[in-house]
């Protein structure tokens, strides 16, 4: 029933929720207003669902940023991969690859990736949490947006320059608070 990390950490929080709900009610008066009650239960189910994804995002990025910390970054890449085949669209692992291609001066590639990223999960733009990657995006558009820009302007027909160009004042834009 329970054959890999993601259904037992499925698992986990369906208990924590359970047993959280139990708690709660078990606590709570019975004078209490049953709506307000309700929506306890309801945010303190989210709040158990969102601390079991971050740890589960953190133990399954480990070998990646391990990989990443000792210089093996091809290896990481590779590590992603398996990772992202496993669990497509997660956006963590875009912004990590994103780090690790512009370590490896891929930077128009690593600018999509952290735009992949930001557009899967805000949280990575917002300046706190768990996953903030708001100091390094901040560093990549202020190190990159002026060489663009000046590229940009002057070989105004080349497409891939307006796309990195368009990806970076997205990044720009929301890291400045802005939305989709």
């Amino acid at each position: 029933m329970l054959q890999d990390h993601f259904d037992r950490w499925h698992v986990l929080v369906l208990l924590l929720a359970v047993f959280g709900a139990a708690a709660l009610l078990l606590t709570a008066g019975g004078g209490g207003d049953a709506a307000a009650r309700s929506e306890l239960n309801r945010q303190l189910e989210q709040d158990v669902a969102y601390r079991a994804r971050i740890d589960f995002l953190q133990d399954l990025y480990r070998p990646v940023l391990d990989l990443e910390k000792s210089g093996a970054r091809q290896q990481a890449l590779l590590k992603l991969e398996e990772i992202s085949r496993r669990y497509p669209g997660e956006g963590y692992g875009f912004i990590i690859k994103g780090r690790i291609l512009l370590q490896l001066d891929a930077v128009e590639e690593a600018v999509a990736n952290y735009v992949d990223g930001v557009r899967l999960n805000g949280d990575f733009a917002d300046r706190q949490g768990p996953f903030s990657a708001w100091n390094e995006i901040n560093q990549l558009v202020s190190r990159q947006l002026p060489s663009f820009s000046e590229r940009a302007r002057t070989h105004p027909d080349n497409a891939t320059l307006k796309r990195v160009l368009s990806n970076l004042h997205y990044l720009q834009s929301r890291l400045a608070g802005g939305c989709e």
